[in-house]
């Protein structure tokens, strides 16, 4: 399994998927948005995901170079349609559009259709905390294909259907939180397929309902559980609700389109800080609370407590240092597209 420098993978990603089609500028927000996703330790979400990106472009399920377009708003609301481009690059223009109402107009929202995969949703939220704003971003996968069963059935019907908040703090490592309602994010059971490992039970159920440790049954009919194990009642509440902010708020719609195609909806709102308190007091009593928590005596075993965030800077900060480390089968598969691109020489991948 190499071990990869941040700076190495990131121009790697990018040279490919401008080899198959996007611009520079989207090129660059997929491939820094997979690699943040990397260093921050989720990987699910980072460098593996680009050869499925160029498949998705080969068959038309990207755009490459389409305009997004903002089809309906007010001061304090849009609706984009992404026209099929580039999650990364369309949620991120969503985004800030709405921090610029925002500080007209304190709270603004938006709903983001017809886009491809929108990455570590984390991204977007933190957008707003380095402005000052708490962000919030939800997202679901429209009427694609589905992995996730609802609490107590066997078949999926609901998306991992990530929620993830920003805030902004005094602290050196940000203070946020990104999750699946999901017992863990579908990338994360294919990661574990691609590295030849088993998954803990409570991950996946299988086609007759009984518990699941194959990871590759995932793409035979298997489905991930809701998060919350024996209460995954609350996982699979979540996930309905954001089904509704996202596949129905924007008309994406629920259930599963026959031609598969990968369609994340997003509802993203940002709150201005200083219209409800001063900001800098806020931020110090956010770092204040985080201090609180980690203050708490650890139970046994752990290694104490972490707020959330915390996990995914102190991996970045090593990552950073090291490098990343990049399972064979995935490295094989970029090989494999510098080859074809006639980029192998160029990137050092022969």
């Amino acid at each position: 399994m190499p071990v990869v420098p941040a700076d190495r993978l990131t121009h790697i990603g990018s040279a490919l998927l401008r080899a198959a089609g996007a611009s520079k500028e989207e090129a660059d927000a997929v491939a820094i948005g997979c690699i943040n996703a990397n260093l921050a330790g989720h990987d699910s979400h980072g460098i593996i995901a680009i050869p499925t990106y160029i498949d998705r472009i080969k068959v038309g399920h990207i755009v490459p170079g389409a305009q997004w377009q903002v089809v309906q708003e007010s001061p304090a609301t849009a609706v984009i349609d992404g026209h099929w481009g580039f999650g990364f690059h369309v949620n991120a223009k969503a985004m800030q559009l709405i921090i610029e109402k925002a500080k007209k107009t304190n709270v603004a929202a938006c709903t983001v259709f017809r886009q491809s995969h929108v990455g570590r949703l984390a991204a977007y939220p933190l957008m707003a905390m380095k402005e000052g704003m708490i962000g919030l971003a939800t997202a679901d996968s429209g009427r694609s294909p589905k992995a996730v069963a609802p609490f107590g059935g066997r078949e999926a019907r609901l998306g991992t259907n990530p929620i993830s908040i920003a805030v902004p703090s005094d602290l050196e490592a940000p203070f946020y939180l990104d999750m699946a309602t999901s017992a863990v994010a579908a990338g994360k059971v294919m990661l574990a397929a691609a590295r030849g490992e088993q998954i803990p039970q409570g991950w996946l159920v299988d086609t007759d309902g009984k518990p699941c440790t194959d990871p590759t049954r995932l793409r035979k009919g298997a489905a991930l559980l809701p998060l919350g194990g024996t209460e995954g009642y609350k996982g699979s509440g979540l996930a309905a609700m954001v089904e509704v902010l996202c596949g129905l708020l924007t008309g994406l719609g629920f259930g599963i389109e026959p031609t598969g195609r990968h369609n994340d909806g997003c509802f993203m709102a940002v709150f201005n800080v200083a219209a409800f308190r001063p900001l800098a007091a806020f931020k110090k009593e956010v770092a204040e609370f985080a201090r609180y928590l980690k203050a708490t005596p650890p139970a046994e075993g752990s290694p104490g407590v972490f707020y959330p965030g915390e996990l995914e800077h102190l991996r970045e900060q090593q990552r950073r240092k090291s490098g990343i480390d990049v399972e064979d089968a995935t490295w094989d598969k970029l090989r494999k597209l510098a080859a074809e691109y006639g980029l192998a020489a160029e990137l050092g991948l022969p």
